[in-house]
């Protein structure tokens, strides 16, 4: 039973809603712990229907800013750094009691009072100005345009990074979505983080204990580092293991032509259609680096044991074969070999993997826990 949470004055701010994802889940799940709280951000490109789920039913009304007006905004928001931080810092909060922020970039840097409690919630450092800046200036391209482009990122960054330092020492209290994530928080501001993980619809996700089809599954946007390729890959080497890919993005067509014919790709599925595809499966795989990954949580909510890239956040959201009750299998290399060996030592052990505790394991993430938790944690700083 979730707690009453005393009558607060409670404002959310969250970088941008461009869809429904991890940190836009967070946020929906912090508007139903503060019914009624405004939440303010940058960008609103959501369809009715998930609006009306990220704002509880329209309780918590969404407060969008000016740059959502932009001509054409959608195709090139994410290129916006310095204007989304100037943006994000005029975000009125006056009257409120606390702010909740949702940060992966932008809105731990709203400014608050002196006697108002700024609680961030965040997802992580931003990896293209932190850790992967170098990555992301790479993949600007070559000859004197990409040199161009490289330059003026590389200005860019540098900015912008020092905005992300200033804006960090105006937080009250900082909460991370993982282990993981409180170390990153450590080392690039140098402040300690509790950690309370996302939550977890458990009811979007049906459990199933009963018999299960002949297929492996995966899920993911094709981008470079969620690592459906190297899944892809492996699953091509082993024609006797069938193996379903959920998702669509802008690696499609390069990752598509590394399939065999065991390997099916479904496009995008709604979410009970994807549900029944994890409650189905022999197993989930995984491949990613992730902060925290709900993905693998919500296979195992279905009972579905997960097969993962063992750093990151799996490591706290999966069970390996060394525990007890294991949840599924990690491996220690994105490589096609760590892989395959994974895949063997699954199915050398999935009879001795039970949904049961596959299910009860993903219990502890759920999405009333993660309420509750922020609920205490706002009254204990109030």
């Amino acid at each position: 039973m979730l707690m009453r949470s005393p009558a607060r004055n409670i404002a959310l701010v969250h970088d941008w809603f461009p869809g429904l994802a991890g940190g836009e889940y967070v946020t929906a799940e912090l508007a139903r712990a503060f019914p009624g709280a405004p939440i303010h951000t940058l960008f609103d490109f959501l369809t009715e229907e998930e609006r009306d789920y990220a704002t509880n039913g329209g309780l918590s009304p969404l407060k969008v800013s000016r740059l959502n007006r932009l001509p054409g905004v959608q195709k090139y928001y994410r290129y916006l750094l310095l204007q989304c931080a100037r943006e994000i810092e005029k975000f009125d909060m006056r009257g409120f009691d606390c702010v909740i922020s949702s940060s992966a970039a932008f809105s731990k840097g709203v400014i608050t009072g002196v006697d108002q409690p700024h609680i961030a919630y965040i997802h992580s450092p931003p990896r293209y100005a932190w850790d992967l800046a170098p990555e992301y200036l790479d993949s600007l391209g070559g000859g004197f345009l990409g040199q161009l482009k490289r330059h003026l990122a590389h200005g860019m960054l540098h900015k912008f990074r020092l905005w992300d330092l200033r804006t960090v020492n105006m937080v009250d209290h900082i909460v991370a979505n993982s282990e993981f994530i409180a170390k990153r928080i450590e080392k690039v501001y140098r402040r300690k983080a509790q950690v309370i993980h996302p939550p977890i619809d458990m009811e979007r996700f049906p459990y199933n204990e009963g018999a299960r089809d002949d297929y492996f599954v995966t899920a993911s946007r094709f981008v470079p580092y969620k690592r459906i390729d190297l899944i892809v890959e492996t699953f091509t080497r082993r024609p006797d293991l069938k193996l379903k890919v959920v998702g669509t993005g802008p690696e499609q067509s390069r990752i598509m032509a590394l399939a065999g014919p065991n390997v099916e790709f479904t496009g995008r599925l709604a979410d009970a259609d994807m549900a029944k595809c994890f409650r189905n499966a022999r197993a989930f795989l995984f491949a990613a680096l992730e902060d925290f990954g709900m993905v693998p949580v919500e296979a195992q909510a279905c009972g579905t044991p997960v097969i993962a890239f063992g750093v990151g956040g799996s490591a706290e959201t999966v069970r390996g074969l060394d525990k007890g009750d294991p949840t599924g299998v990690l491996y220690n290399e994105q490589s096609i070999p760590s892989l395959l060996g994974a895949v063997d030592q699954f199915l050398a052990v999935e009879d001795d993997i039970k949904p049961k505790a596959v299910r009860r394991h993903a219990e502890s993430f759920r999405k009333e826990v993660f309420q509750k938790k922020m609920q205490q944690l706002v009254e204990e700083i109030m």
